[in-house]
C-alpha cells in the first residue's frame, strides 16, 4: 500500500530503493560508519528474511520517483504492543518540506494497524542531535527518560516515546 503526501509517495520499501536509503544513510552527518553498515545490514535482513521474520519494517518515502527519506520500525522484544523506530532519515536536499513527518505519520498508522499501541524513538543527547530531538518534539513525541552516559561517557540516551 501506497500514501501520497503533496508530491512524496510512501510504501514499503522495495530493492529498487536500497541505493537510495544507503546515499541517505551516508549523507546524514551524524550517522557513523556504524550506523550506516547497520542499516545496510538490517535491510538484507528485511530482504533475505521479510519483515515479519527479521521484524525490521523499512518504508520509502520517493518524490518524482526519487528516494528522498526513509524509515525503519519494528516491535520490540519481549513487550505487548511496543515498538521501535529504529532510524527516520530524509535526503538533505528534501530537509524541513515534511517528509520525516509524512514517514513518522506512516509508521504510527502501521503500527497502529499491527497492533501496536507504543513507539519508542532512541537518540542521543549529544548536541549536534538537538535537530533530531526538536523534530521528534514536534512529531508529538514526549520524552520519557534520560540515561546518562548510555552510548558513552557524555553521550546519554533519550527515549522518546509517541502513544498511538
Amino acid at each position: 500500500m501506497s500514501e501520497s503526501v503533496h508530491s512524496f509517495e510512501i510504501r514499503e520499501t522495495s530493492r529498487e530503493d536500497v541505493a537510495g536509503i544507503m546515499a541517505i544513510s551516508k549523507s546524514v552527518e551524524v550517522f557513523t560508519d556504524v550506523e550506516v553498515a547497520t542499516v545496510d545490514e538490517l535491510l538484507g535482513e528485511y530482504f533475505s528474511m521479510g519483515p515479519e521474520q527479521s521484524g525490521y519494517y523499512f518504508l520509502t518515502c520517493l518524490e518524482a520517483g526519487r528516494v528522498v527519506g526513509f524509515s525503519c520500525h519494528g516491535p520490540r522484544a519481549l513487550t505487548e504492543g511496543t515498538y521501535d523506530l529504529y532510524w527516520v532519515a530524509t535526503d538533505p536536499s528534501a530537509g524541513r518540506r515534511g517528509v520525516g513527518g509524512a514517514l513518522l505519520r506512516r509508521t504510527r498508522e502501521e503500527v497502529r494497524r499491527s497492533g501496536g499501541r507504543l513507539i519508542i524513538a532512541e537518540t542521543s543527547g549529544k548536541p549536534e542531535y538537538r535537530k533530531t530531538r526538536d523534530f521528534y518534539e514536534r512529531q508529538g513525541y514526549i520524552l520519557e527518560a534520560t540515561i546518562r552516559d548510555f552510548y558513552a561517557p557524555g553521550d546519554d540516551i533519550m527515549m522518546y516515546v509517541d502513544r498511538v
